[in-house]
């Protein structure tokens, strides 16, 4: 019993040292980039004391305005987006999203995937055996997603 109440007056002794030394005192001096001192910038803005300001500084923000692309249609059309069709606020590919296959709101089935705006399954379809674009050669069928199964 002894050892456990030493272990933890070890524990919280050191949760003490470590908050201590994260927050800054008001003597320290930060050097910045351009060489000066901080001591002779006029700041406007007055610096936290705690971290308890920050935080709620943090928390007190605005959020940020989000570009949804029924306002700005040209945001689908930036690299890295994933499609350049709007749908339901979301940039998505309607020859490719299983939920808005060919056009917006048109979802497919549970066993069928979206292959150039069509719903298909890949299991049995001679054109998309197994995915898109793949298609079987003649004299083949496409069975269980495979071409020339049996």
């Amino acid at each position: 019993m002894k050892f456990l109440r030493i272990v933890l007056m070890f524990a919280l002794l050191m949760a003490l040292a470590i908050t201590l030394s994260a927050t800054p005192s008001k003597d320290e001096s930060f050097v910045d980039s351009d060489g000066g001192d901080d001591d002779n910038d006029d700041h406007s803005q007055v610096e936290p004391t705690s971290l308890r300001e920050i935080t709620s500084r943090f928390l007190a923000q605005k959020p940020r305005t989000v570009m949804t692309c029924n306002k700005y249609p040209r945001v689908c059309r930036v690299a890295g987006s994933p499609g350049p069709d709007c749908c339901k606020k979301k940039c998505v590919n309607v020859k490719t999203d299983k939920l808005n296959c060919g056009k917006c709101g048109k979802k497919c089935k549970y066993s069928e995937i979206c292959c150039k705006g069509q719903c298909v399954n890949p299991m049995s379809h001679q054109k998309h055996c197994g995915g898109c674009n793949n298609n079987c050669n003649k004299g083949s069928k496409c069975l269980y997603g495979m071409c020339s199964y049996a």
